[in-house]
């Protein structure tokens, strides 16, 4: 019987949400449901863990907080305030200690490669090594509160080891553009990105979220 459960089984990438929404909903919004029915069900004394996202604020301006109101942008945020709110609807139906962390954006060497960090980190240690030229990229002024992936999993961690379930925004409260992420990466490799980047508006989105900044005074 676990002791712990961790729901972080999504459809997880943005753009491709907007491609694949029926999938994206089943995977990511009633997934959870599933999870929820399932443990409900089988009747075990668990803790539940629900990885919402920062992406559920979209449109609402920062800095976004616990009270927020949700503004989705995209069948992914979409599918996520459904997941959020069936976690908040089974912890006070069934009296089951779920949580929502409604973490902001967390990197690591993990990140998938589709993703615009891992995208430009990739393409700068290739361009270094000469075996790419040009790096294609959407918006570069969307703003995002980047944090350290382990450091976040230790707060989903800390979460469902509080007295009573509750949901907390987890962020670091400062706003980085993809322009300026772009300007560390290069220069970092001794690079000038403006030489190597190039817009490409196969990467923009139906509906842009504009700035990610989270406000993360309650979980401190």
């Amino acid at each position: 019987q676990p002791d712990e459960v961790y729901n972080l089984g999504a459809q997880s990438h943005v753009r491709v949400s907007f491609d694949a929404p029926l999938y994206t909903g089943d995977v990511t919004g009633l997934g959870t449901i599933r999870l929820l029915e399932a443990v409900r069900a089988s009747g075990i004394q668990t803790r539940i863990y629900q990885a919402s996202s920062s992406e559920m604020f979209g449109a609402s301006p920062p800095p976004q907080n616990e009270k927020t109101p949700f503004h989705p942008r995209s069948p992914y945020s979409v599918a996520k305030v459904y997941s959020y709110w069936a976690t908040v609807n089974y912890r006070e139906a069934y009296d089951m200690f779920a949580v929502n962390g409604i973490l902001f954006n967390h990197e690591s060497p993990r990140r998938g490669e589709t993703f615009v960090t891992r995208k430009i980190t990739r393409g700068v240690a290739r361009i270094k090594a000469g075996l790419q030229d040009r790096l294609h990229l959407g918006n570069l002024d969307a703003v995002r509160d980047w944090g350290y992936a382990p450091e976040y999993v230790d707060a989903m961690w800390r979460m469902l080891q509080c007295d009573t379930p509750d949901d907390f925004v987890i962020a670091t409260g400062e706003g980085v553009s993809v322009r300026d992420f772009l300007e560390y990466a290069f220069e970092h490799a001794g690079l000038d990105w403006r030489e190597h980047v190039r817009y490409d508006p196969k990467y923009e989105r139906p509906s842009e979220v504009d700035a990610l900044i989270g406000d993360a005074s309650k979980a401190e």
